[in-house]
């Protein structure tokens, strides 16, 4: 009978169409193609309509270039979300955006046109490029975040540059005016010479600088020498005029100093010194006299009686370069770490400074124009000279006339602009603020106070994030929201010919409604009377014929900061936010500057989590660059490996520090993708024949199939646990250590034989076909949120859904069944594991020593104590499974448990059908050539098939 019959044709090979190789390149737009044909999103919001709402809003990417690695690990984060979110079975809508306008965008237009062609065109003409550009690169990141596999509301985000956005914007502008949190101030604020604007504190770049570190003499006046007498007690002499000394590391803002400034509660002594074979005295605080004096290289001749410094309020100084007396003023802020106890005051140029001068009554002098250069208010030597190029001309001039104590160097932090990245001012203008330490009206708090409150009770994902944006709350000024450029929101401000201002909620929301319906653009082409209406009545002391608008516009954060408006209000999606989640950065940014208008406007958090990721760096931590050669271009990754590969190295990653990345790294995912896809190309195979409405047996008995159900709802419910806190990359970690140890190097192994070898409807077969199906489902949608095509393509292939719907992206997560965490089958497989251990070790031993090439050639001999053979003994041939090997036997023995290998080549004659070597090959004398099991199940095909 066996000679008429081709047993390979009777083994149960697994069957399914789903490749092998992925060919992601090739295959991912056609599955987004399909998506868009048979409109996803709108079937899942269909789907998903009355179910609770989970909203992640969309912090707005700027629309000027091709997408980096930054905005690629950005979006997908975003998208595991909000498909996860789905699939738990909430309503979780994706409206994408961009910030359209701003500085680097009308500085690209620029300088394509070249300054001659710039030079000739007005403000409108600027803005109608600006918008086209921001146009053309919203289009084109729109499809590359689309081929990244991000599903949303592609064919309506939302645009900062909109009609309707830009209404939104201006009408949280009217509330906050409402709320008296809008002035117009001459104030000291950060400024760029080569953007030519005022920046706001997000704006600036901290870097290590290495600069002048001068130590000045400022004499005293005449007036003040018999003053000087009374407090210190000594006169004038021939060592020249007594000399207030200051430290500075900006000499060129010496030329701007109006006082200086003493602490009320220093002590501070006069002091004759020698240097260079020259005597000098000047006033130090006592504490840092002998520092400065070693710095300077002087010899200490002599001290006067320590004084406070309220006893200095009476002296007054002489410039050293310019005609000019200045007093001494007493302040709360001398730190004696380093410096001289006494600080230059320029209010012009320094935050501290200008509040100081503010409450003296100091002359707010700022003799810097907008480009850097001095204007003609200054000493003929800086006049024209452009701030970057003065410091060493200052400390020439001071050391020629004598009043250098002692140049040097020093390294420290210094802002940078974020666009130009070249050294700020600080620079006093007339500029646009939002205050943030005013009461606001029937709050009882101040916007500081309120904002932070509200860090308080929000959820803050890695949990530093509130430290560091209370910190950065703590410390901050009031919001300079007025910028000196052309592409943006422009303030909604008119002025009379006596330059008083006309801003107030009414005429701001008047300027909205004219913004909703003909866009910001009007305001450069339409009369006050077209944006206000011919029936608004202007105040006392402005006319038609002489109102003129402003020329300021919106910083962008403002405009970026308002979407909790324009997007999650204006649009229904919900307020607050369930999540917002960005780069590290918008601590100072976009979180930071949407909380503030937010809590002022509606009294709470635009916001419910705030989640971070960090920057994405080379692999020794440097930041990424074209020119030092690390840079890996995202479109060209995608490209190469698939949206898959990087969705799934992004949830691979520990996002929440930086993130470091190369090819190489990026390129060692596809292997750890391969075991993902291979696990659910084998379990779709596996149950090709398999319908689980008339085939299923469930695990109830002690078995290898109850063992791996457990193991699978364990790890239904650690990925669901670890998307609830989105630690992603356990979420990857789990499935792949569950795809190569428990299935693929335990479970699949184990089970190969039955499936191939018993008959195909045998309870043991149809009960691991059980498991298997329900393993194929699981797995392919806990890899969804990651694996978007992969999961997609994989449901394609699976027989028999566990939901009817036709995409995967419409099911919903498996849910865990408690019933399978069995304790017994746990403490089982403790034991059998650990002997699995042992025999395995054993088995590579015997390959190497005696030749042997297959496992099913040996035996397994159990030697175990009596409480382990009853373990044992519940399991019967699933010991050999175990091990891959072709029988078993258990013997019985005192001592620790332990499993040898024996070689049955020469001993027992190998199956011709399933290869397995033991004692029954040969039982069923009808088939000599076959063991016990595989005669059992020839003998049945055939009397079937008779």
């Amino acid at each position: 009978m066996s000679e008429t019959l081709d047993y390979k044709k009777t083994v149960l090979t697994p069957k399914t169409d789903f490749p092998m190789k992925a060919n992601l390149v090739q295959r991912e737009p056609a599955w987004q193609k399909r998506w868009n044909e048979m409109d996803l999103y709108g079937k899942i919001r269909q789907a998903r309509q009355g179910k609770p709402r989970f909203l992640l809003h969309d912090g707005p990417p700027y629309a000027n270039g091709d997408i980096h690695m930054g905005h690629l690990i950005n979006k997908v984060l975003k998208d595991i979300v909000v498909r996860y979110k789905t699939m738990e079975g909430f309503d979780s809508p994706y409206v994408p955006g961009w910030d359209c306008h701003g500085l680097p965008i009308e500085h690209k237009v620029l300088d394509e046109l070249g300054k001659d062609k710039a030079a000739k065109l007005n403000t409108y003409q600027i803005r109608k490029r600006c918008g086209a550009y921001a146009e053309k690169y919203m289009k084109i990141q729109s499809q590359q975040f689309q081929r990244l596999g991000v599903c949303g509301e592609w064919d309506r985000p939302y645009l900062t540059m909109s009609p309707q956005y830009e209404a939104e914007v201006t009408l949280t502008l009217a509330d906050l005016c409402d709320l008296g949190l809008v002035t117009r101030q001459l104030k000291t604020v950060p400024w760029c010479p080569d953007c030519h604007t005022a920046l706001a504190e997000a704006e600036l770049e901290y870097v290590d600088a290495t600069g002048p570190s001068i130590y000045v003499n400022f004499p005293l006046a005449p007036e003040s020498l018999g003053e000087f007498e009374k407090v210190f007690g000594w006169k004038a002499d021939a060592a020249g005029p007594p000399c207030l000394m200051i430290w500075t590391t900006t000499p060129w803002t010496l030329v701007a100093n109006v006082a200086i400034a003493a602490g009320p509660d220093v002590e501070y002594r006069a002091v004759r010194y020698r240097q260079n074979g020259k005597e000098g005295v000047t006033v130090i605080a006592d504490a840092l006299i002998k520092q400065v004096m070693q710095t300077g290289k002087a010899e200490l001749v002599d001290t006067s009686q320590p004084v406070k410094g309220t006893a200095l309020k009476p002296l007054k100084y002489r410039h050293v370069f310019v005609d000019r007396i200045s007093p001494v003023v007493l302040v709360s802020y001398i730190r004696l770490e380093d410096g001289t106890g006494l600080v230059h005051t320029a209010p012009g140029h320094g935050e501290e400074d200008y509040v100081t001068g503010r409450k003296e009554g100091l002359q707010i002098y700022c003799p810097v124009r907008e480009d850097g250069s001095y204007d003609d208010t200054v000493p003929e030597f800086l006049k024209g000279q452009k701030v970057p190029d003065v410091d060493p001309v200052v400390v020439n001039r001071l050391a020629q006339d004598g009043w250098l104590f002692q140049g040097g160097k020093v390294t420290h932090s210094y802002p940078n602009c974020w666009r130009s990245k070249t050294p700020i001012v600080f620079r006093a203008t007339e500029q646009w603020f939002v205050s943030v330490d005013k009461q606001i009206p029937g709050r009882g708090q101040t916007l500081r106070h309120l904002a932070l409150e509200w860090v308080g009770k929000s959820r803050w994902v890695p949990d530093w994030g509130a430290s560091r944006i209370r910190g950065m709350l703590d410390s901050r000024p009031d919001w300079c929201i007025s910028r000196q450029r052309a592409w943006g929101l422009p303030i909604p401000a008119f002025y009379n010919d006596r330059n008083e201002v006309l801003m107030t909620g009414e005429t701001v929301r008047r300027v909205a409604a004219h913004f909703a319906k003909k866009g910001a653009d009007s305001w450069y082409t339409d009369s006050p009377k077209d944006i206000l209406g011919e029936d608004f009545a202007l105040p006392a002391g402005f006319t038609w014929d002489r109102l003129r608008k402003e020329n300021d516009i919106l910083d962008v954060w403002f405009e970026s900061g308002n979407s909790w408006r324009a997007v999650c209000r204006a649009s229904g999606l919900g307020y607050p936010a369930d999540l917002y989640l960005e780069g590290s950065d918008q601590h100072r940014g976009w979180f930071q500057l949407s909380l503030l208008p937010a809590v002022a406007v509606t009294g709470e958090a635009p916001f419910r989590t705030v989640l971070t990721h960090g920057f994405v760096v080379d692999e020794n931590g440097r930041k990424m660059s074209k020119s030092a050669g690390n840079y890996v271009s995202a479109t060209d990754a995608v490209q190469q490996y698939g949206a898959d590969v990087m969705r799934l190295w992004v949830s691979s990653v520990d996002y929440q520090s930086d993130v470091r990345t190369s090819d190489a790294q990026i390129a060692q995912l596809q292997e750890a993708y391969r075991k993902v896809r291979n696990t659910l190309r084998y379990v779709l195979g596996a149950t090709s024949d398999f319908d689980p409405a008339k085939h299923s047996v469930p695990a109830t008995e002690p078995s290898l199939d109850r063992w791996a159900r457990m193991e699978l709802h364990k790890v239904i419910r650690d990925v669901r646990q670890s998307y609830d806190a989105y630690d992603f990359y356990k979420v990857f970690r789990r499935v792949h250590d569950f795809c190569a140890v428990e299935l693929s190097s335990i479970y699949f192994s184990a089970i190969k034989d039955r499936l191939y070898c018993d008959l195909q409807d045998s309870a043991r077969r149809r009960r691991t076909q059980t498991v298997l199906h329900e393993m194929a489902g699981a797995l392919i949608r806990l890899v969804a949120p990651i694996l978007v095509h992969t999961a997609e393509e994989a449901w394609e292939f699976l027989a028999h859904k566990p939901e009817n719907v036709e995409s995967v992206h419409l099911a919903h997560l498996p849910e865990v069944d408690t019933q399978a965490f069995d304790e017994a089958t746990e403490k089982d497989f403790e034991v059998l594991l650990s002997l699995r251990d042992k025999g395995l070790q054993q088995l590579e031993r015997l390959k190497a020593e005696a030749n042997l090439s297959n496992a099913l050639d040996a035996a397994a001999v159990y030697v175990v104590p009596p409480e382990q053979k009853a373990i044992l003994d519940r399991y019967g041939a699933e010991l050999e499974d175990l091990l891959g090997v072709g029988w078993h036997e258990v013997r019985e023995e005192a001592g620790e448990g332990r499993v040898e290998i024996v070689d049955l080549r020469g001993r027992y004659e190998r199956c011709s059908r399933s290869w397995k070597r033991g004692p029954d090959v040969g039982s069923d004398p009808q088939y000599p050539d076959l063991s016990a099991r595989d005669a059992a199940v020839i003998r049945a095909l055939l009397t079937k098939g008779a």
